[in-house]
């Protein structure tokens, strides 16, 4: 039994296998701040501890030097380490598994609606979507590129999508800044940490640029790092949207409580993780 249908896509029914949504911090980010530790360690003890290659007032300077860059990237390997088991869907917390399954209960889709889920990378919020509304489909899009080619794509989003045997879904080729799709197209558009990673960007035009594909009476569940230093003054932009005709915008804390306490938020550089919800 092949698992392409004719046209060349993935057949979701036609192996069994079990879902990996992989991390949002890629592993070899991790690796590569252990094996920086370790060399610069290794040099501390070679050229500041050790007389075997600098003597006196050199060894004590390279010392110092070396000490401190050894103690800065320790503390960084280490905060890396934390981000990279709090998302781990196999670790105990599970922190990605909660932030999906949290937005997707905003999500509900009339029978026979069709909704875009932007920057899908692995599809855990697009199938997560389509199982919560059997009775329409999802649409997930991303561009598969940058620092998470190596973790996601569109092969893995129909793999996880036949371990979960969610039907109801397809993914597609797209990038958030020019979505390849015609003006309202969509019945709902999602998305969980995308627009903060595009780097260039108005963030409020990204957020414009996604609304655009959505159809009137549609919704929007927008998940993401909505501080003032990265999309601006957001008050302002829910104003606009409410003398635009919008409906129930609201933003929603998730640092308090909803999907991490404040002081985990902190710790995780995830300040100003909000929910913008609302309808066109």
């Amino acid at each position: 039994m092949t698992p392409f249908h004719k046209d060349g896509e993935y057949n979701v029914f036609d192996k069994k296998t079990k879902p990996n949504y992989g991390n949002w911090l890629p592993k070899r980010l991790l690796k590569v701040k252990i094996i920086e530790s370790l060399v610069c360690l290794i040099l501390f003890i070679l050229f500041g501890v050790s007389d075997l290659i600098l003597q006196g007032r050199q060894r004590i300077v390279w010392g110092i030097i070396l000490g401190i860059g050894c103690l800065i990237l320790l503390l960084i390997t280490m905060w890396v380490s934390i981000l990279y088991r709090s998302f781990d869907y196999k670790g105990k917390r599970k922190l990605a598994k909660v932030i999906i399954e949290g937005t997707a209960d905003y999500v509900k889709l009339q029978d026979g609606g069709v909704g875009l889920d932007v920057g899908c990378g692995s599809g855990a919020l697009t199938i997560a979507c389509a199982k919560r509304n059997p009775k329409a489909t999802m649409v997930g899009c991303d561009i598969w590129s940058g620092p998470y080619k190596a973790e996601f794509s569109k092969k893995l989003c129909y793999d996880n999508a036949k371990a979960e045997q969610v039907e109801n879904v397809r993914f597609e080729e797209g990038n958030a800044v020019n979505l390849p799709f015609e003006d309202e197209s969509f019945d709902l558009v999602t998305s969980n940490y995308v627009y903060h990673n595009i780097m260039g960007q108005n963030k409020q035009k990204l957020l414009l640029e996604t609304f655009r594909v959505l159809k009137k009476g549609g919704v929007f569940v927008i998940h993401d790092l909505m501080n003032k230093s990265r999309y601006g003054d957001m008050s302002k932009f829910i104003e606009k949207l409410k003398k635009d005709g919008y409906e129930d915008v609201q933003l929603i804390d998730t640092t308090d409580g909803l999907f991490m306490d404040p002081k985990e938020a902190l710790l995780l550089g995830l300040h100003g993780s909000t929910l913008l919800i609302g309808r066109k």
